[in-house]
């Protein structure tokens, strides 16, 4: 059996990633009962809010799902509180030291998956104790690794080190791209443009709507001194340009970020002065579908290139 499917005990090796702003219960719990696995994005909320969409999302889904959990906000100690109290059985880490919190979860029952954009975090992930990890290419949107590697090169270039399972993301939209991660030594895949783009996503109309416009070549990867996001070029994105061109200092550029950007942006649909963050695979992204047409698509054409790729050989 595919140890993805085993492991979280759930139909496809489909994993929703927990991004903020996009990924409330309606879309985690819309995932799980499509067969894959929804995560909760703990990023954007505030501790009672999570708490609010677990408990909403057990009413709405009796399948697996989990919560995302990156570790760089000042609240995480109680976001971790709620989601054992909770009885959340699945937690995605991020942005941190895996070595922080997997013991403790572990402790209480939890699958823990840490995310990395790296072979050497992959290993130390592994030396944690985590049950596996989501290995994040340079394609991918939101929060991104500074070494520009690809998932192309980073997917097998990490199956060499690692025995736990590996779940591949960025740049992953479709059935075909699924099928070349798995190709390449993944046992899984994460999409979160994909579902960026859904009806269930909680993301602002105006930002989906601008995600079926974004083409190749519309995103950057930028703002490597704070932590490396990609991002739509929007007029938000021209003037970190601007500043950047000036020889901009840190602080310049946490004072033109301020506050709520990417809330400004995803969830409250400013296009103009808000943070957009979206994957390079956008460019393939046309329409706003439900969650259950996503994965019924996207596993309908998984199967068919895999069988026709029979005719590959030499």
């Amino acid at each position: 059996m595919n140890k993805i499917i085993q492991l979280f005990n759930i139909k496809y090796p489909i994993i929703q990633g927990g991004m903020i702003w996009n990924s409330g219960y309606k879309l985690a719990s819309a995932v799980s009962n499509a067969g894959g696995l929804g995560l909760i994005g703990a990023g954007s909320m505030y501790p009672n809010v999570l708490r609010e969409h677990i408990q909403k999302c057990k009413k709405a889904t009796n399948k697996p799902f989990g919560v995302n959990v990156p570790m760089l906000y000042p609240n995480v100690e109680e976001i971790i509180q709620i989601i054992i109290e909770e009885g959340v059985k699945i937690v995605f880490t991020s942005a941190g030291n895996p070595k922080t919190w997997t013991a403790h979860l572990k402790a209480n029952g939890i699958t823990v998956v840490h995310v990395v954009s790296s072979s050497k975090f992959a290993i130390k992930a592994e030396e944690a104790g985590v049950d596996a990890v989501v290995v994040e290419g340079f394609e991918a949107g939101g929060h991104n690794g500074r070494e520009e590697t690809t998932t192309l090169t980073l997917v097998p270039m990490v199956r060499k080190q690692l025995a736990i399972p590996l779940i591949a993301a960025g740049g992953i939209a479709t059935g075909r791209g699924m099928l070349a991660m798995m190709v390449l030594g993944a046992d899984g895949v994460q999409m979160g443009s994909r579902f960026a783009a859904s009806i269930e996503s909680s993301a602002h109309i105006n930002f989906k709507n601008t995600i079926l416009e974004t083409k190749e070549g519309d995103t950057q990867l930028t703002l490597k001194e704070l932590a490396p996001v990609r991002l739509i070029k929007n007029k938000f994105y021209r003037d970190l340009q601007d500043l950047y061109a000036k020889g901009a200092t840190i602080e310049d550029l946490k004072e033109l970020l301020g506050r709520a950007r990417a809330k400004r942006g995803m969830f409250e649909g400013d296009l103009v002065e808000g943070e957009l963050e979206i994957g390079q695979i956008a460019g393939l992204i046309n329409e706003i579908l439900p969650v259950k047409v996503i994965i019924e698509e996207i596993i309908t054409e998984f199967n068919l290139a895999a069988s026709q790729s029979r005719d590959f050989f030499f």
